[in-house]
Parts: C-alpha cells; sequence; structure tokens
C-alpha cells in the first residue's frame, strides 16, 4: 500500500554607535523610545493569550479580554495573539481571577511553551460589581495594567535563563519540536508521531518532545472522508512554524485506501508518508534559514546540522514525491 504526496512544502516566510559631544543639547537622554524598547524586548518567542476558563466571566467577554491584553502587549512592542489554539512553541499567558471581599483581582502567569510556570502577577483589583458585569472600557483598563507587568516578567525571565544557559539556541544542529498529530483513526496519530520523528533525525534534525531550545516546530492535522465507492480519502497537512509564531510553511499529503484500510493499524503506511513528510518540513525549514534544500540521501543535514542516513524503506513503500 503506498501514500503519494500530492501537494508539497509550501514556503510562506523566510528569516528575515553614536557618540554625543559634552555641550550639546540631549533632549533623549534616558529616554530610549520605542525603537530602544523594542531592542530590548526579551525572549524571541511569540506570546498566546487564550480565553480565560477561570476568570469568573462568561464566554463573550473572556474572550473581549484576551483580545484586550494581546493588543495592550503589543503596544508593549511585544509579539502577541488572542487565540483558542497555541502553536506548539508558543508561551503562554494564562488569566484567572480571585475574589477578595468586595473586589476581583485578575491574575496573570506567564507559561512557557511546555506548559511550566515562569512568572505570574496580580493587577489591579476591580469592584465585584464592576467585573460581573464587565465593560470594553473595565476589561481595557485591566489589559493596560497588565501589559507592563507581563513585559518585566518576560525580562526577569529573560535575565535568569541568560545567567544559567547563554548560548542555550546558538549551537547544534536545528532543534525542532515534534507537536499533535491529530484525527487520525487507528493508530495514525500515534504511529505517524512515531515515524516522522525518526525521519527528521535521518534529516539532521535535533528532535525533541517538549519546546525547551527549540526553533521550530512540526505538528500535523488529519481528515479522513466517510467511505464512496469503496475508498476514503485522507489528508494529512504537517504545520512547520517557527518560535515567533511565524507559520513557515505546510507539507500536505492526499491519497485513497481501501475503506476501513486505517481504522486500526497504519504499519508501513505511516512510514511512506512519514518519510516524504520529512522532505517536505526540511525544506520549509532550509527555505527559512536560507539555505539550499537537499534530499535525505545527501551526505549531510541541514545547514549547521549533523548528518544523518535515512532508514531503508519497507517493501511496497514509494518513491519521495517531488517537492516544490
Amino acid at each position: 500500500m503506498s501514500f503519494c504526496k500530492k501537494a508539497a512544502a509550501l514556503p510562506l516566510a523566510a528569516l528575515l554607535a553614536l557618540g554625543a559631544c559634552a555641550d550639546l543639547p540631549q533632549p533623549f537622554r534616558n529616554r530610549p523610545g520605542a525603537q530602544a524598547r523594542r531592542l530590548a524586548t526579551p525572549l524571541a518567542v511569540r506570546l498566546a493569550v487564550p480565553p480565560p476558563q477561570g476568570a469568573m466571566l462568561p464566554d463573550a467577554p473572556a474572550r473581549a479580554l484576551a483580545n484586550q491584553v494581546a493588543a495592550a502587549l503589543q503596544a508593549q512592542e511585544l509579539p502577541a495573539v488572542a487565540t483558542d489554539a497555541p502553536l506548539p512553541l508558543d508561551w503562554r499567558v494564562e488569566i484567572a481571577a480571585e475574589r477578595r471581599g468586595a473586589s476581583v483581582v485578575p491574575r496573570f502567569r506567564l507559561l512557557d511553551a511546555d506548559n511550566r510556570p515562569q512568572a505570574a502577577a496580580d493587577g489591579a483589583p476591580v469592584p465585584l460589581r464592576d467585573w460581573a458585569e464587565p465593560t470594553p472600557e473595565t476589561l481595557s483598563a485591566v489589559a493596560a495594567s497588565a501589559a507592563p507587568a507581563l513585559q518585566k516578567l518576560l525580562l526577569q525571565v529573560e535575565a535568569a535563563r541568560k545567567a544559567t544557559d547563554p548560548a542555550s539556541l546558538a549551537a547544534g544542529p536545528p532543534r525542532i519540536r515534534v507537536g499533535d498529530v491529530r484525527g487520525a483513526p487507528g493508530d495514525g496519530n500515534a504511529a505517524l508521531g512515531a515515524r516522522i520523528r525518526e525521519q527528521l533525525r535521518a534529516q539532521g534534525f535535533a528532535v525533541q518532545d517538549t519546546a525547551e531550545a527549540a526553533s521550530y516546530a512540526v505538528e500535523a492535522d488529519v481528515a479522513v472522508t466517510p467511505p464512496a465507492r469503496g475508498v476514503q480519502r485522507v489528508e494529512i497537512q504537517w504545520i512547520v512554524s517557527r518560535r515567533d509564531g511565524e507559520e513557515l510553511g505546510r507539507v500536505a499529503q492526499l491519497n485513497e485506501v481501501p475503506t476501513g484500510r486505517l481504522n486500526r493499524f497504519w504499519g508501513d503506511i505511516a512510514y511512506a508518508a512519514a518519510e516524504e513528510a520529512a522532505d517536505g518540513v526540511r525544506t520549509v525549514v532550509a527555505n527559512a534559514m536560507a539555505a539550499p534544500p537537499t534530499t535525505s540521501n545527501a551526505p549531510g543535514g541541514l545547514a549547521g546540522g549533523a548528518p544523518g542516513a535515512a532508514a531503508p524503506p519497507p517493501t511496497g513503500a514509494p518513491p519521495s514525491a517531488l517537492v516544490r
């Protein structure tokens, strides 16, 4: 049984001292402005702000608060987005609330991409009656007071990380986090996840399940159509993203299989799909690094990466499809 790639990697993005005289006016001394703040922004990561579940707010105000917090963080020159579905390398801003007497105190917790708490801060108390029926102005005020505190927390986290690992991202092969594979019937999610890890290692990546020190991430969505004329259509989307939240590209695979063929074990189909997908993932990352892509049979790995050789394909596995 073969599983051939129909659409291929679609790269969506690529990597992108003055002195002063003593007697001259220095109007910007100790006032560096927005450009200096942007240059000092900590951590090259994106902040995801999901709608809070534990903030004692109905769904609509919870979503509005997430949007307001993301906007306030953007105003602080921090990359932030309100989303229900953070990417694998996103850090998260978790919003909660605690009642204290006649007031509600919003709480903000910073989680890294592995959901490990990094820092927390309380916001300004809000009268209980205002929290029960929040106006846009109330939510905007809460977000505006939270953003500087979150920026300060990020600076503290960055300082601590540099103190313990000043070159954590500077050396070695490209590190990629393999995230979830979703939607496959049978053992497809586990089988595809295991096989893509093997194939990415063969491509010269340092593969890991956690986000710590990873520069790239890949996850997959699988869709299987209802049976029709004895076959089912299977589509796999491998989504490649970068630490800053940029989606770099997708590798799309499409095929038809006999009805029920994937209801239990994927076997060689998972191997063949992952082998071809790894070529596409490598191309997307190579484009992002502005490095010329090579195939899995090349003598070395990615630019800056370790060499690796792919395992021999199982009997009946298809040749690699064209990546364009």
